[in-house]
């Protein structure tokens, strides 16, 4: 894809890389232009004067996700209590998780971004990669309805190793990491608040976690506890704990 500026941002035009994407999930879209949408950064509609991008979808695209994750882990955990249920499911679909699936499918070459996002690393990013994921599963979901997300999400669930974090760390990222710095003779990890963004009503906290001198992991959340777990998710997923 050639940016507005002329700098190279990806090999692949934005066409193929979605049309990769597609063959990857499995799933053909009967209106392609839903999947162009979910993978539209502010960014890039900004610079392009649209006004359509990927947080209304994606909005829904975590409603559908966190049904069915529920849903599956009720299946899973008949045994589980309310509350465990509730930590494995912010482990599920928390930022590092999603990310990495997205990675896994290369979501960040086909996503429209604009050209600073671009250049500054937007589509390795976890936050807009787990974004991503979401806004490409609502459009599913808009696209073939619930039973089509269903047949992309339960085999991740079962392959992904995210979906068992829970069991063998009670759903407490933090408290993991702690015990596993002091385990290998590292620093305890510090979680360091770089900034926060949106209205009082939908704040999102960005955090990234430093062990030492070197940063293991960043993380978001609609509150400071929560973007510090899911930078500690990071940091393990880093330390091929995960």
């Amino acid at each position: 894809m050639i940016s507005g500026s002329g700098a190279t941002i990806s090999a692949m035009s934005p066409e193929s890389s979605r049309e990769g994407l597609q063959i990857r999930l499995a799933y053909e879209f009967c209106d392609p232009s839903l999947l162009e949408m979910a993978l539209t950064h502010r960014s890039w509609a900004n610079e392009q004067g649209l006004e359509a991008h990927y947080e209304r979808v994606e909005f829904l695209g975590d409603a559908v996700l966190g049904l069915l994750v529920v849903h599956w882990l009720y299946r899973r955990h008949p045994e589980a209590s309310e509350g465990e249920l509730s930590k494995l499911k912010s482990i599920i679909v928390s930022e590092p998780a999603l990310a990495r699936w997205a990675r896994d499918l290369s979501v960040g070459d086909a996503m429209l971004l604009g050209v600073g996002e671009a250049r500054s690393g937007g589509r390795q990013k976890p936050s807009l990669l787990a974004d991503a994921m979401e806004a490409v599963l609502g459009a599913i979901f808009l696209d073939g309805g619930l039973e089509a997300v269903a047949r992309i999400v339960d085999p991740w669930l079962d392959s992904d190793p995210a979906s068992d974090i829970g069991d063998l760390f009670g759903g407490d990222t933090k408290t993991v990491l702690q015990e596993l710095a002091q385990a290998r003779g590292l620093e305890l990890p510090v979680y360091r608040h770089v900034s926060e963004e949106g209205p009082d009503h939908r704040k999102r906290f960005y955090v990234e976690c430093w062990l030492g001198d070197e940063r293991v992991g960043e993380g978001s959340g609609p509150t400071k506890k929560l973007a510090e777990q899911t930078a500690a998710g990071a940091a393990l997923t880093a330390l091929e704990v995960t």
